[in-house]
């Protein structure tokens, strides 16, 4: 079944391709939805039961009355429960790699492998933000500009975390729209929090999940050679995607679906649970 819509444990789901296929659970990132992941669907629903989610506050999702990074793992592993699915395939954009790490934290059963896109990996990492991403996520500016929801002032600063010229799906650019600048506010705190306890690479290393982690060789948001401190984790595989930023999803989505093809291939192999 292609393009199923439901709503689960406080989120919008949507399926896409064979639900019969190997499951793929994507995630993505701060103030986007799971439209994000759009230009990726073609290669993906062709071998995978795609399941993307917008996380509390974001996308078509409501509000939450907590947004920490191990509470939204929680209601994940819920609506996978609910499912009746396990042994999935994670993918997390940016800081949805922070709720998948804590996915598989929480509930090993439910992962059999984690595939971090862009993912910072500890708070030395972030590098000096574009001003364009400085002016919509910070006071004075951030209220007056997310209260007028401009789809112009979105589309800016998408553009802004990208290292190549890229067309912005519309879809996008609504779910980018529709989360509250208080929100927003609130899952970046969060998410600093729990990159702040303990870096990304400390956590996979006391998991033993297969894990990819995949970023832009030219991301402007994180210091790409930071993608090598996930070398110390074993099984780890890090790929470095030339000329790309920090959205792979948007810049190189043929790239970036082979690489989580590929490595994922061996959880293909797992049928999935269908309730």
């Amino acid at each position: 079944m292609s393009g199923y819509v439901e709503q689960a444990h406080g989120m919008h789901v949507v399926h896409d391709g064979a639900r019969e296929a190997p499951p793929l659970l994507l995630v993505h990132g701060s103030g986007a939805s799971g439209d994000t992941w759009g230009p990726m669907l073609p290669a993906l629903t062709d071998r995978r039961h795609v399941v993307r989610v917008d996380l509390p506050g974001c996308g078509q999702s409501p509000p939450a009355p907590s947004y920490d990074v191990p509470v939204q793992a929680a209601r994940v592993a819920e609506m996978l429960d609910g499912l009746g699915l396990c042994h999935v395939a994670a993918a997390g954009h940016s800081s949805g790699g922070y709720v998948i790490t804590a996915l598989a934290e929480q509930r090993p059963d439910l992962v059999g492998s984690l595939t971090l896109i862009s993912t910072g990996p500890s708070p030395d990492a972030l590098l000096p933000q574009p001003a364009v991403l400085r002016a919509l996520l910070g006071p004075p500016l951030g209220p007056l500009l997310w209260s007028v929801r401009s789809n112009a002032w979105i589309r800016k600063g998408i553009r802004a975390t990208t290292a190549r010229p890229v067309d912005i799906p519309d879809e996008m650019v609504a779910g980018a729209g529709s989360i509250t600048y208080r929100a927003f506010r609130k899952i970046a705190s969060r998410n600093t929090a729990y990159l702040a306890e303990r870096s990304v690479p400390e956590r996979l290393a006391a998991l033993d999940v297969p894990t990819l982690v995949i970023f832009g060789a030219a991301d402007p948001r994180w210091e790409p050679s930071s993608a090598h401190q996930y070398d110390t984790v074993p099984g780890t595989r890090v790929e470095l995607l030339p000329g790309v930023g920090h959205v792979p999803l948007l810049e190189a989505p043929e790239a970036t679906s082979e690489l989580l093809l590929d490595f994922t291939a061996a959880d293909a192999d797992t049928p999935p649970v269908l309730p």
